[in-house]
């Protein structure tokens, strides 16, 4: 079984016992965060699609860590204007695990 949700203003595809790195969440290491803008769950062939979320779905999971991505090069330049900007930028992350799939 898996199901596709929304956290943080993308969408993830997931099933039970999978390991996804999503945007920060607001939730200490060990915690159980709960996922309820479910948009599709499927089994086999049996899909149930949500319009525009599945109600009385959720998915759960356990938060494994917080951290921080790898650091990325940012560049501000305009040509012929002496101009240019340098920059780094971390995306913070969760780690989540998804523990279960339930619903109607």
């Amino acid at each position: 079984m898996y199901a596709v949700f929304r956290s943080g203003g993308k969408q993830y595809r997931a099933a039970q016992g999978d390991v996804l790195r999503l945007e920060k969440i607001e939730a200490d290491e060990g915690a159980t965060v709960s996922f309820d803008d479910v948009l599709l769950i499927g089994e086999g062939a049996d899909i149930k699609v949500g319009n525009p979320i599945l109600a009385g779905t959720s998915v759960s999971g356990k938060v494994l860590r917080q951290g921080k991505s790898k650091k990325i090069p940012v560049v501000k330049f305009k040509r012929r204007q002496n101009y240019l900007r340098q920059g780094t930028h971390r995306q913070f992350f969760t780690e989540v695990e998804i523990t279960a799939i339930g619903g109607s």
